[in-house]
Parts: C-alpha cells; structure tokens; sequence
C-alpha cells in the first residue's frame, strides 16, 4: 500500500509541532556585575571588585550551570578497601565537583581573606560566595569549613602556623598526602555524635594522651567533606571536659591516620557534597586551646560557617528569583506577558525585596568580620541564620510555582534548589539552637544589645510599625526567663528583620527599604504576593536585569 504523500503545508510534514511561547536558556550574565546588591555592597563597604576577577562572568554562564548540575547528577562514591582488602577510607569525585572546588579555591573563596592583604577581604568573599554558590551549593560545605577553621586554630598560633597558610592558598590539590607536601590544604569539621546531636557536651568520643598529642577512640555521626586534609574534633579530655582537637587525614611521614568512613549519608539535596559517618580508633590529634574549653574553640568555626549558612541561603534565593524573573519576562498567558501581570508581578516583588535584604543583611555581617565588631556579630548571626534560611525553602517554592509544572521538573533546575534549601537551617544548629544562642549571647554579652540598637539606629522614626517592633522586642527581652526561652524564635525573627530593615534604609536603593517595611511589618502576609500594598514599581526593574 502506498503511503500517502507529506509537502511542507501538510499536517504530516513534521514529527511534531512547533515549540512557542517557551522562553529561551538564561542568557550568560555577569552574577556580580549585574547583580544590583552584590555591585554597590562592594562600593558600600570599601571592596575591591577587581580581586574577584572574572568570578561573575564565569557563575553566570551556562558553562558553569552544566558544571554545577554534573557534580549533583553525580554523587560521590565510598571505596573502604582496596582490591586487595588493605582499608584506604577514600571518596571518589566526579570532575564536575573538582572543577567547582579549584575555583572556588583559586578565588579565595576559602580561607584566603584571614591573610589577604586588599580591603575589606570578608566583604569580598561574601559577595563572591553568594554568586559562586549560585552555580552549584554542595560544594560550598567545605570551602566554608575551610574558611571557618582559622579562627578556630589561631587560639593555638604554633598550630596555626603549620595549617593556615595551606589553607589560605589559591591552590587546590586534591588527595590524601601529608599536609607539608601539599600545595594546598581544605579543612573539615565532626562535632555531632548519634546520641547527642547539637548537645555536643554528650559527647563520649575520648582523648588519650600519648606521644607529642593525643588518640581519640570513638565515632562523629556527621562528617562532611572526609576527604579533607584536617578537621576540627570534639572529644572528651579526661578530668577537663570537652577539649577541641585537630586531626589531620596523613601523618608527616606519610602514614594515614586511623580515620574509617562508615558510610556516605543519602541526604535530600547537598549531593555533590560527601557526609559520612566515621569512626576513630587510636586517631591521632592534636588539642587546640584550653583543655576542658572545646566548645568556646569551636565557637569560633561555627561562628564563621553561620555567617555562610546566610549567604548560601541568600544566594540560592537568588538563584531562584533568577529563574522566575526570567520565565516571567519570556512567557505569555491570557493575552500578556507573564512579568506584566499584576499579581505575578506583586508575587516576583515580593521574592526580590526577600532576596536583596538578605543579600545585604549578609554583607553587613561580614563587614563586622572586616571591622572586628564582635559585639555585633555575637548576636547578628545567630538571628540572622535562624531567619534567613528559614525563608529559603519558602522563597524557593515560589519561584519554582512562577514555572507552573516546568519548574518541578528537574531540567529546570529548581529542584536542585528547593531540595538544597533546607540544609543551611539545619546545619550548625537548627532553628531553636540559634534562637536560644542568641539569648545566650545576650545574657553573657549585653554590650551585644547595644550594637544592635546602634545599628538599628537609622529605623527610629521612619515607620511607625517598625518603632513599634523596636518597643515589643525590648519589653519581651526583659520578660522572666521562661516567658524569654518560649519567645526565642519569634525575637529572633524580629530582631532580624529589624537589622536587614535597617541595612535597606542605610544602604539601598530609595524605595526598597519602604516596600520592605510594607510588607514585613505593615502587611504581615503569611504568603508570598499576599499583600495590599503597592507602587513598587522599580523594585524588579532592579532585581531582574536579565531579561
């Protein structure tokens, strides 16, 4: 039988029909350069855009997007043995995750600021880290305890002498060796024990004294990163108490420390990232500090990946708005452009002021690193984790929702998002932990208070609801102490929200910080776009260059 003819008008002319109204790829942009927030930060306070580079031309190309989602689509793999059954505890990589690690590394995303000769270096960092982490997140868990771990070591400077140069190199060089011979070295972090969790002082891993250090006997339920070259250890030090120990993956002369990796953990996103559960069994290490004062050591790492858990959280809500603003622009539905909605258009505002008072609050804590305000920064990161990733899973779904069902598919590459969100709120405590870290801080350091009414100065007087927040968080802190723990987690939304409001007055845009104050403390929606304000209309104009 002969089958019937196709022409060009026929309707058997193509396999299938013409693809419209789908918006393109995200062009390449620059995520620094055009990143409103990112680019005037750095002019704010004293950066030097220049020590990035090329950073945000190459996080906002489509190159670095395919790197990024190789490294999640290809987890890493646990090898316990060897093929001839020696026991070598090692993590294969995909190339994909390498590549992120040198650069990252080779921009001194890492460590490099605690030695960086240029001004503002945190600053610096945090405006690189926030676009770089847009590529790909997992990735970011050991570049953060890399930076985290110096001031950590600096309490013991002998120590730190032997680590932290390697750890402030612009080199990345992979593999088990002994940290001398390395050109370059990343540090990790086990605190965490199955029976204790964030109650670390239930720690039962044990220190014994022994030749030039210690042995540590027992196990850490989370260790990210275990390929790393040292890590930073709680342990149990006789009489002291809890002391804090480094202990290096190789031995000087080559042999590897005792360091068995049980497992990698199967964890809703971070993929890229290797988690494990590990055991010691006559570890050797070395104390850093005080005996019996582990936790003050340690304070100061966690202190530092805190203050990173608010910028991965601003950048991967970054990253979504990206998206949606994007798709919103290029696509067409009931006789409009999706972006000239009204309500999609309130929906994206509502996202984009999130998304710059998180990215400056983030900015303003690494200012404080820069500065030494101590007293700010005691109590502005605790509240400041506890708010801001808490909002990134939220903020992400939204995004994901302008997509409508393209954005739960996984090509879309907002799921990767959405399932990363939730780690910054868990990771070096979750929410409740914060909050009541941040009434520790107060108790211990009332000099604290002080700093942040000082910063929250430039609000009095613009807004009468956020005067009248100012008054209720006042009259809740001098409430008895169990009225106090119950409202934990509500000061410590407020208080933050108070401080990024005041970052937006002193620092945006005319317009941003009354929009906020809107809609954050006037308008106090339980939903994105939920709101009865208006006249914003620049607010996405300078949220959404790419277009």
């Amino acid at each position: 039988m002969e089958l019937p003819r196709t022409t060009a008008e026929s309707p058997l002319a193509s396999r299938t029909h013409t693809v419209m109204n789908q918006p393109g790829p995200l062009p390449d942009f620059d995520a620094i350069a055009d990143d409103a927030v990112l680019r005037e930060g750095l002019a704010t306070f004293g950066a030097d855009p220049h020590t990035l580079g090329t950073l945000g031309k190459l996080a906002g190309s489509a190159e670095a997007r395919e790197i990024g989602r190789l490294a999640d689509v290809n987890p890493p793999v646990l090898h316990t043995h060897d093929r001839y059954g020696n026991r070598i505890d090692e993590v294969e990589f995909h190339p994909a995750w390498h590549e992120l690690m040198a650069t990252a590394v080779g921009h001194g995303l890492h460590a490099s600021p605690w030695l960086a000769e240029h001004p503002a270096p945190h600053v610096t960092r945090a405006a690189g880290f926030m676009a770089w982490y847009q590529v790909e997140a997992g990735h970011g868990c050991p570049i953060s305890m890399t930076y985290a771990a110096v001031p950590a070591l600096r309490t013991t400077p002998e120590v730190a002498a032997r680590f932290v140069p390697g750890l402030a190199s612009a080199q990345y060089d992979f593999g088990l060796r002994p940290p001398a011979d390395k050109r370059g070295l990343i540090a990790g972090m086990a605190m965490t024990e199955k029976q204790g969790g964030s109650d670390v002082r239930a720690n039962t891993t044990r220190a014994y004294p022994a030749a030039n250090g210690f042995r540590l006997v027992g196990h850490k339920f989370f260790c990210s990163a275990p390929m790393s070259d040292l890590f930073l250890v709680l342990a149990q030090d006789g009489d002291a108490g809890l002391s804090c120990f480094v202990v290096p993956r190789v031995l000087p002369d080559g042999t590897r420390n005792p360091f068995d990796i049980m497992r990698l953990k199967d964890k809703l996103g971070n993929r890229s990232n290797a988690s494990s559960e590990i055991e010691f069994n006559g570890t050797y290490a070395e104390r850093l500090g005080e005996p019996g004062r582990g936790v003050p050591t340690i304070v100061e790492m966690v202190s530092a990946t805190r203050l990173d858990c608010v910028l991965g959280s601003a950048a991967l809500m970054r990253r979504a708005l990206t998206e949606a603003g994007w798709h919103a622009a290029n696509r067409a539905a009931f006789g409009r452009t999706l972006i000239d909605a009204p309500l999609m258009r309130a929906v994206l505002t509502d996202l984009a002021l999130e998304v710059e008072a998180a990215q400056w609050l983030g900015l303003r804590l690494a200012a404080a690193v820069d500065n030494g305000e101590d007293a700010l920064r005691r109590i502005g990161l605790p509240m400041s984790k506890y708010y801001v990733c808490k909002r990134a899973p939220g903020q992400i779904f939204e995004a994901m929702e302008a997509l409508g069902g393209s954005g739960y598919v996984e090509d879309s590459g907002l799921p990767r998002l959405y399932r990363e969100a939730p780690v910054n709120s868990i990771w070096e405590g979750s929410g409740s932990i914060n909050a009541l870290d941040l009434l520790r801080a107060l108790a211990k350091s009332p000099e604290s208070l002080d700093a942040w009414l000082a910063e929250i100065a430039p609000l009095r007087g613009v807004d009468r609801s956020t005067d009248t927040a100012i008054v209720n968080v006042l009259d809740t802190l001098a409430a008895d102490p169990e009225r106090l723990e119950v409202s934990a987690r509500w000061l410590a939304e407020q208080m933050a929200l108070l401080l990024s409001a005041a970052q937006l007055v002193q620092h945006s845009a005319p317009g941003i910080a009354e929009a906020f104050i809107r809609r954050r403390f006037d308008n106090t929606a339980g939903t994105v776009g939920a709101t009865l304000t208006g006249g914003d209309a620049d607010v996405l104009e300078r949220a959404l260059p790419i277009r």
